[in-house]
């Protein structure tokens, strides 16, 4: 019996497979090692192959898509409703098997290396920053405690280094041994700075190489990093049906909750990438500074919610609008033009 279907379930170093024929039966039940997988499917003619989208489900999509396979991931949370009794391997590549073949499914669209290390960048420079950040809140905190008060934010970073290591150091009262505390924390400061710079000029870099991130920095409020970061993570805008459901996508649209034909709509659901989602308000925040400070016919809609509403709910509407004019330029492949005001 030749075998139409797999499900595999993904781990570090022991596999599930389970295979099914086209009228559904169970042909193959088997554990595979890591240095395995290959051989295994190699020997195999093509097949339909679904996976969940966890860590290292890209890399063996790739793999198996060289061998000939169709490969499809899906969303963790959409396969568990077909998980039956019990939580094993073998039980979690039956329902991947039986999830990979529902018409109704939605799946992950497979990202490329180039996409990945893109992506990569990204969540690396973010870890520096919380790390910078984190450095930067020790070092006030502890300078607080000898009566050095040091303002927020990243701008005092220079003021802040002068004080503990530089020549500004023997104007203070600080002991010895709490210089000598803090010089490692210093040291680090140092180190990351260029180190992130460094980041983002790759990323900047692969933002010019790009028409796709081009032609989305071309959206007010979205600048190098976003852009790029949408750029990565959006393989395919077809696989999205309409703006909104990619705001949906990334968690900006209402929680909805209905019953007897009442819709009450609440907080947005927040259940998509919450980075993009950031990035997104970060910058409709951005933009509604601008908005407050000019008056155009561009910002006639922020200053209107603004008039009735908190701002941090018009920053997250306006992140929303965002990300659906994203989508129509990425599946448009057109750059973003002001909307003309209309004749009087």
């Amino acid at each position: 019996m030749q075998i139409t279907t797999i499900g595999l379930d993904l781990a570090k170093h022991v596999f599930q497979v389970h295979g099914v024929d086209a009228q559904g039966q169970i042909v193959v039940r088997k554990r595979l090692r890591r240095a395995e997988v290959l051989a295994f499917f190699a020997k195999l003619p093509p097949c339909l192959i679904g996976m969940e989208a966890c860590a290292t489900a890209h890399h063996w999509a790739r793999e198996l898509i060289k061998l000939g396979h169709t490969v499809k991931l899906m969303p963790p949370s959409y396969v568990k409703p077909y998980v039956r009794r019990g939580k094993n391997d073998a039980t979690d590549a039956a329902a991947i098997c039986e999830a990979v073949t529902r018409p109704s499914m939605r799946f992950v669209p497979v990202k490329s290396a180039d996409q990945q290390s893109v992506l990569m960048l990204h969540r690396v420079r973010a870890l520096l920053i919380r790390q910078r950040t984190m450095l930067i809140n020790a070092l006030r905190a502890h300078l607080a405690e000898f009566g050095i008060a040091v303002a927020q934010g990243i701008r005092p970073l220079a003021a802040l280094i002068e004080t503990v290591v530089g020549s500004d150091r023997e104007m203070t009262e600080i002991p010895p041994l709490a210089h000598t505390a803090l010089e490692p924390l210093v040291a680090q400061l140092r180190d990351l700075q260029p180190r992130i710079k460094a980041l983002e000029a790759e990323l900047l870099a692969w933002h010019r190489q790009s028409e796709e991130s081009r032609r989305l920095e071309t959206i007010p409020g979205v600048g190098v990093i976003t852009a790029t970061a949408i750029a990565a993570t959006v393989t395919d805008p077809a696989h999205f049906r309409s703006g909104r459901e990619f705001a949906a996508w990334l968690g900006l649209t209402p929680r909805q909750n209905a019953s007897g034909g009442t819709a009450r709509l609440g907080r947005i659901s927040k259940m998509g990438d919450g980075y993009l989602r950031t990035l997104l308000v970060v910058g409709a925040t951005a933009v509604m500074r601008y908005a407050r400070q000019k008056t155009a016919a561009s910002t006639n809609w922020i200053h209107s919610l603004l008039a009735t509403k908190p701002a941090r709910l018009v920053a997250v509407a306006l992140a929303n609008k965002t990300a659906r004019i994203a989508w129509a330029l990425l599946a448009r492949k057109e750059v973003y033009r002001l909307a003309r005001p209309a004749a009087a």
